[in-house]
């Protein structure tokens, strides 16, 4: 008892597909990703302090 089954699993999966579409549900796993990664990084005591050097930008050249 309280164990969840293949048929359980799959009304799940059919509800989340019936909620979020098709489209909205890769956007939400990488979001859930990234929050179990920082999770577990904040556990082991890790800091995130890098910096996006991709995001500066260069000088158009005139």
């Amino acid at each position: 008892m309280g164990g969840l089954g293949a048929p359980e699993i799959i009304l799940i999966i059919i509800a989340i597909l019936i909620l979020f579409g098709g489209r909205k549900i890769p956007e939400l796993m990488k979001g859930l990703g990234k929050g179990m990664k920082e999770f577990k990084d904040a556990q082991n005591g890790e800091s995130n302090n890098t910096t996006n050097t991709s995001a500066t930008e260069e000088k158009p050249k005139a």
